[in-house]
């Protein structure tokens, strides 16, 4: 069996899960979600654990299993504690602010960003320089922290742009002019 897929993913007090079909649906105190799962694999709620199983051992059918349970486990974790991602943005004059339901970005362009908040993500600005973005899908939070992210990478130089908040990015060193005698 795969060592991940073998493993049930524990359901907390506060959620519900359902399995129709091949979609289990989990409902929590941070909201809904459900994921889609094929055929090869069956999935089982057994009293206060999901169980992922599969129907042969092709190599396929393996890697289907431990995804299977991995995206299960995601459903769960983000129905009860949500997924988030904070980031920093440095650079004078370089802001964010929310505009109704769009990120509005001043980054050192002759215009702003506009960025619209997909559905499903909560994007708050608790200052000008921090961006919070949460939400119940981890792919959907960060596909949208990537967006926010690579509208102005930061350069190692003067170390201006967005970052994650957990990232590090090392300074490099500007050219020297050396004036030589000749």
């Amino acid at each position: 069996m795969s060592r991940l897929g073998k493993i049930p993913v524990a359901i907390p007090e506060k959620v519900k899960v359902a399995v129709q079909g091949n979609i289990v649906q989990a409902e929590g105190p941070i909201g809904k979600g459900s994921v889609e799962f094929r055929p090869e694999v069956s999935v089982s709620v057994e009293k206060d654990k999901i169980v992922v199983k599969r129907s042969s051992d092709m190599k396929q059918v393996k890697a289907l299993h431990g995804t299977t349970r991995a995206h299960l486990a995601n459903l769960v974790q983000g129905v009860s504690k949500g997924f988030e991602k904070v980031l920093e943005i440095n650079g004078v004059g370089y802001s964010a602010k929310m505009a109704g339901d769009k990120l509005v970005l001043t980054l050192g362009f002759s215009h702003t960003i506009d960025l619209t908040i997909p559905k499903g993500v909560t994007v708050t600005t608790p200052s000008a320089t921090v961006v919070e973005v949460k939400g119940v899908d981890p792919q959907l939070v960060g596909e949208f922290a990537a967006k926010v992210r690579r509208s102005r990478p930061v350069e190692p130089y003067n170390l201006k742009g967005v970052k994650y908040r957990s990232e590090v990015v090392k300074k490099k060193a500007g050219k020297t002019f050396v004036t030589g005698a000749s």
